[in-house]
């Protein structure tokens, strides 16, 4: 292929050296064409696809990488990091870096990087989909015509059914005026906030710290957030400080007419709670795009109409991974020129 023939042009020293942290099952996307294209600018060292024991290829080259490009959920500990004296970067192909042990990287003043702003808009999108789809029921219509019940029922019935209730909410199927508070205002929050607004929602926040130049009221505490909002969008990172953010308390301050969307990770909420308070009809609904146990999700959420899943897929388009290769790209080409990095994870 031409881009093989491209890499054999060079030689080692001349391409810089990246490591392929991957697990065995997580190879590079084949559309596009990720794996060729970085084969043009940067030798590819991938310990899954040498004959080499995997501690012994490690081994004999851990001098020579300074960067690295995780693939998947593969871990990076600190007892891996031992093994790469040099390293000096880490490459993320995802939004969220809960795999790195970002504290040991902030040890060994290694940068890591991550793909949000490759992501965002895509993200950002599916967040906003999901809440119209929960509020205004468009899964549940879908099903209520393809199940031909339309004929029998004539309408559409304007509630849900929580214990064997029907539930109606006079303004639960309006966006336009909800009280939204987006749980980590990074790349993707400020996408989100950005499309609500323009959906006439009043915005506030709560992330690490407050951002000065931000124009919406800032709630240092979740639960603060909640009491104030109409609907709660998860965007933040997964940490041990955000592990459960979203617990009984915060459903319980949002109210039964609440609805909270998760595109962040599936464990930033306690899932258990949340499927009993969704159950009880002690919250108004939920979009989730993520789950604790994934691919496994809750058998109780599969029979609520005021429930929308998705399967972790909210950045996955075509122009999400041209975008993301082109991050990558771009990152590496920083850091091997000692330039400025394009999306550093801070170290906060």
């Amino acid at each position: 292929m031409a881009n093989e023939g491209t890499q054999e042009q060079f030689s080692s020293e001349e391409l810089p050296i990246v490591l392929v942290h991957r697990l065995p099952s997580f190879k590079f996307p084949s559309k596009p064409y990720f794996k060729e294209h970085l084969l043009s600018h940067f030798h590819l060292l991938d310990p899954h696809e040498s004959p080499e024991p995997y501690d012994s290829f490690l081994n004999r080259h851990a001098h020579s990488i300074r960067a690295l490009i995780t693939i998947g959920p593969n871990p990076i500990t600190a007892e891996f990091l031992k093994l790469l004296p040099c390293l000096g970067l880490i490459v993320a192909t995802s939004a969220g870096v809960n795999h790195i042990d970002l504290p040991a990287c902030r040890s060994r003043g290694i940068a890591v990087t991550n793909a949000s702003s490759a992501f965002a808009d895509e993200v950002a999108d599916c967040a906003v989909g999901l809440l119209i789809d929960v509020l205004r029921r468009i899964s549940a219509a879908d099903r209520f015509v393809r199940a031909r019940i339309w004929p029998v029922k004539k309408e559409y019935p304007l509630g849900f059914k929580a214990s064997g209730t029907l539930v109606f909410a006079e303004t639960f199927n309006l966006l336009g005026g909800k009280q939204v508070g987006i749980v980590g205002l990074g790349s993707i929050g400020s996408e989100v906030a950005k499309r609500l607004s323009a959906f006439g929602c009043s915005i506030a926040y709560n992330s690490r710290k407050k951002k000065e130049s931000v124009p919406f009221p800032f709630y240092a505490s979740v639960c603060d957030l909640a009491a104030n909002s109409d609907v709660l969008v998860l965007c933040c990172a997964l940490t041990d400080e955000t592990y459960h953010i979203i617990n009984k308390d915060v459903i319980v301050a949002l109210g039964k007419h609440g609805v909270i969307i998760n595109v962040g990770r599936g464990s930033l909420i306690d899932e258990k709670e949340l499927v009993q308070c969704l159950v009880r009809g002690e919250i108004g609904g939920a979009g989730l795009d993520v789950f604790e146990d994934e691919p496994n999700v809750p058998k109780e959420l599969f029979e609520l109409d005021n429930v929308v899943l998705s399967p972790h897929c909210a950045a996955m388009t075509p122009q999400s991974f041209e975008a993301l290769f082109e991050l990558i790209v771009a990152n590496l080409k920083a850091f091997f020129s000692n330039k400025p990095l394009l999306s550093l994870v801070s170290n906060e």
